[in-house]
């Protein structure tokens, strides 16, 4: 029996609210299962009730988790004409009540508070906003409420609006402006001056500038003394690399113009962060109400690292480094950056938030992003990374002990 089918007879007939969710329909994906009897499913209910908004929030999940994220938005905006609260029962689903205050988007709009919910009998509600939002009045009873949205271009007029609407509210991560304030530039300026922290400054520059990179009209140093080759280069309001590059020199730039058709660039020094083996290490850390605890950590040959792409589940090697890193992260990491994990408390000033970073042969943290929205799970095989389940459980934990406290 499917994951879906099982869970199908604790879905009431005709219930448009309740949703089986991210957090299931991204394991159903992850241990292989054919998702096209769940998508047929849902399609006929939509057929029979189209005005069914669960079915449809249910296969934009699958949609986006099929690659086809333009057809997951569309369906996501056609359940919001629907409905813009949906009910995801955890365990029981007779816990905590929790808000989430979220908006359209993809996997990486919004903090995947569905999967940091697992393990608990807790009720999840998530109730979407946008810029037009006059009220939260769409909001069910709830115990406590969490702002989900994260920081990008297209959230931007959202936080704004949320800015007005949650103030006076005791609503958890619910500094809007500040959660605008995270991005790439935003957040190098406010690790600014940090001794213990490296946060490459991020230049915003138009393309006009990159093409006067290019044919030799500037200079790195042009745009900010002491900047020179390489550079990386991306788009601004992309996310997870796509079109990042490392720009070794002008040539390069014309390259990456001729590939990139955006008028708007981030434009930061490239550092070195390899180590003695010539790899690169990066970690994901989630920080819960001013707790560090580990997500994962890759290894790869590339400078630009990704877990998907790093070979993590076919070298063992690479495994066991991550299992050991992970189990003595509060001794080890976390102690040899104290200093750093306190001044990301004291300068980001919100209850959730999660880096990506590395070590420098200096001691100092590099500091990649930060972001209320990082995907954090526990969807790797047990058989393949066994040491993953527990530390995510600790992780799931800690969020799920914070909401309890309100």
């Amino acid at each position: 029996m499917s994951l879906a089918a099982s869970l199908e007879p604790t879905l009431p007939a005709g219930d448009r609210k309740t949703i089986l969710g991210l957090a299931t329909i991204l394991r159903m994906a992850y241990e292989g299962e054919d998702l096209q009897p769940l998508w047929s499913s849902l399609l006929a209910r939509v057929q029979s009730d189209p005005l069914d908004g669960a079915a449809l929030m249910d296969m934009s999940v699958i949609s986006q988790a099929s690659n086809k994220r333009q057809d997951g938005l569309m369906l996501q905006k056609a359940a919001l004409d629907v409905g813009r609260a949906y009910r995801r029962p955890h365990g029981r689903g007779d816990g905590l009540r929790v808000v989430a205050y979220v908006t359209l988007g993809d996997f990486m709009a919004n903090t995947p508070i569905d999967f940091l919910l697992a393990g608990s009998d807790m009720e999840l509600n998530l109730c979407f906003v946008d810029a037009e939002t006059s009220d939260l009045s769409h909001a069910p009873p709830h115990d406590v409420a969490f702002l989900a949205v994260g920081e990008s271009a297209e959230n931007r007029p959202v936080l704004d609006n949320l800015a007005r609407l949650l103030a006076g509210r005791r609503v958890l991560n619910g500094n809007a402006a500040r959660i605008a304030g995270l991005t790439r530039d935003g957040a190098a300026a406010l690790l600014a001056g940090e001794a213990s922290i490296c946060a490459p400054v991020a230049l915003r520059i138009p393309r006009g500038d990159l093409a006067r990179l290019a044919d030799g009209g500037l200079q790195p140093a042009d745009l900010q003394p002491g900047l020179a080759w390489p550079l990386i280069a991306r788009p601004i309001g992309t996310h997870a690399g796509q079109g990042m590059e490392k720009l070794d020199c002008a040539r390069e730039v014309t390259a990456f113009l001729a590939e990139r058709p955006e008028e708007r660039f981030y434009v930061s020094p490239f550092v070195d962060y390899s180590s003695r083996d010539g790899l690169f290490r990066k970690q994901r850390i989630a920080f819960i109400g001013g707790k560090a605890y580990p997500s994962h950590y890759a290894v790869s040959k590339h400078w630009m690292v990704h877990y998907l792409s790093a070979e993590m589940t076919d070298r063992p090697e690479r495994r066991a480094e991550e299992a050991a890193w992970m189990a003595d992260f509060d001794a080890g990491f976390a102690a040899r950056h104290a200093a750093a994990f306190d001044a990301l408390n004291r300068r980001i000033g919100l209850d959730y938030f999660g880096i990506d970073c590395a070590e420098l042969p200096d001691g100092r943290l590099l500091v990649f992003e930060v972001d209320v929205a990082m995907i954090v799970h526990d969807l790797d095989p047990v058989e393949i990374f066994p040491y993953k389940k527990p530390a995510m459980q600790k992780l799931f934990a800690a969020f799920q002990a914070m909401l309890a406290a309100g």
